[in-house]
């Protein structure tokens, strides 16, 4: 077998394309390819199908292919153009690459996998190209599979915040619970953040969203309130930030029983930190009899992680009354403990006890997103964090946007 023939072949090329001439440099690692069409070829107008005769050619273009082995493999060819009656002179579509690409099809796909797989720094090196390279493959890949998804409404959505750098920077992100995707990324926290995800969907998609899962941050609340039909009964305040706002609560009383403690020196605190914050059956092993050994000696750290404790059974009731009941009995020990911060937590917990308490009829919680927000801060840390947030963005909906990324 020739080798023009072979290429054509690893290539993919058909009529009316051949390959003219192979060329391989040894002392560069490289391999040449230049391909041709047959002169008499019509084409097609890419915008309308219409059957035109050759008009000229554009410049000789140059697409990255996969290697021959350890070689680099480059094609050339110069495409044709065509003068449409409607559309003008419009350059046709090539077989082995997408219009405006600089890598074949079979190279794009391979460099998918292998960014899928690793950080930026680790795809360049593997697949030998230049980091503006690879972000550009990343980022076409992103906005193929926008415009192939389907526009609809996500009925059961988590919202949630991200940080993406120092001094209080934040992006607001929208999950399809279901599908485990990022849907929506916007810029900041503030009420117009979320408002601006709500503003895309038609009336009837807007209806259609059954529940959504958020903190008890205000502007997303104000912001769902503003925008979703029917929405007081959507919104349902995530169990997992409730109970991070009470364990919260009980580090405080902590630090301030501990600073008690040691104006005696009294040291029994000290270095027990975790075991107040961890539920029950997560308390290592190692430290489970350090950690019931101080329960019982009735501290007040001890009676606040009680109530933490107890408050976690909330979303074990299956019927709305059971679980306002338990709410209410919750409530009067919490506010009759004595302890202040706890106090506290529980009269913030009631002020947004409707939307917590909605739970029983959208059993929903932002667990998922949490997982996913593990994914995004693994893809933060493989990049040194995003000094733009635009291609920190375009890295998240790669990873974790459910696209089809792939060339045809």
């Amino acid at each position: 077998m020739q080798d023009t023939t072979l290429y054509e072949n690893l290539l993919g090329i058909k009529s009316p394309w051949s390959v003219r001439t192979v060329d391989m440099n040894i002392k560069d690692q490289r391999v040449d390819i230049w391909a041709v069409h047959t002169e008499d070829f019509v084409w097609e107008c890419p915008e309308c199908g219409e059957i035109r005769p050759l008009y000229d050619h554009a410049e000789e273009r140059i697409w990255r292919h996969l290697d021959s082995c350890q070689f680099k493999t480059f094609l050339h060819a110069r495409i044709p153009r065509i003068e449409c009656p409607v559309h003008g002179i419009k350059q046709v579509k090539v077989l082995w690459a997408e219009e405006k690409s600089r890598f074949t099809l079979l190279f794009e796909r391979l460099a998918i996998d292998v960014l899928k797989q690793c950080d930026i720094t680790g795809a360049t090196r593997i697949l030998r190209i230049s980091w503006d390279e690879a972000w550009r493959i990343m980022k076409h890949a992103v906005r193929r599979g926008f415009s192939r998804k389907e526009k609809k409404a996500v009925p059961v959505i988590g919202v949630d915040e991200k940080s993406i750098a120092k001094g209080h920077k934040y992006m607001t992100l929208v999950y399809d619970l279901v599908a485990g995707t990022v849907e929506y990324i916007g810029d900041d926290r503030k009420t117009e953040s979320l408002e601006n995800y709500y503003r895309r969907l038609s009336s009837e998609q807007l209806r259609s969203i059954k529940a959504i899962a958020m903190d008890m941050w205000e502007p997303y609340f104000q912001a769902t309130m503003l925008q979703v039909p029917n929405a007081a009964g959507k919104i349902v305040f995530d169990r997992f930030h409730v109970m991070g706002y009470v364990t919260k609560a009980v580090d405080t009383v902590r630090k301030k029983e501990h600073r008690e403690l040691m104006k005696n020196g009294d040291e029994t605190l000290k270095g027990s930190k975790y075991l107040w914050l961890y539920g029950r059956e997560n308390v290592p092993e190692s430290r489970r009899a350090e950690f019931n050994q101080l329960r019982g000696q009735e501290m007040k750290v001890g009676r606040a992680w009680a109530l933490k404790e107890t408050l976690r059974r909330l979303w074990h009731y299956v019927y709305p009354a059971s679980g306002q009941k338990f709410w209410k009995q919750w409530y009067f020990w919490a506010t009759h403990s004595r302890l202040e911060p706890m106090r506290e937590a529980a009269a913030t917990l009631k002020r947004h006890i409707r939307n917590i308490l909605t739970y029983f009829t959208n059993r929903i919680t932002n667990a998922m997103s949490e997982g996913i927000n593990g994914k995004i801060q693994a893809i933060k840390k493989m990049a040194n964090g995003f000094r733009n947030p635009e291609n920190f963005k375009t890295a998240i909906f790669f990873h974790c946007g459910g696209l089809d990324l792939y060339p045809c």
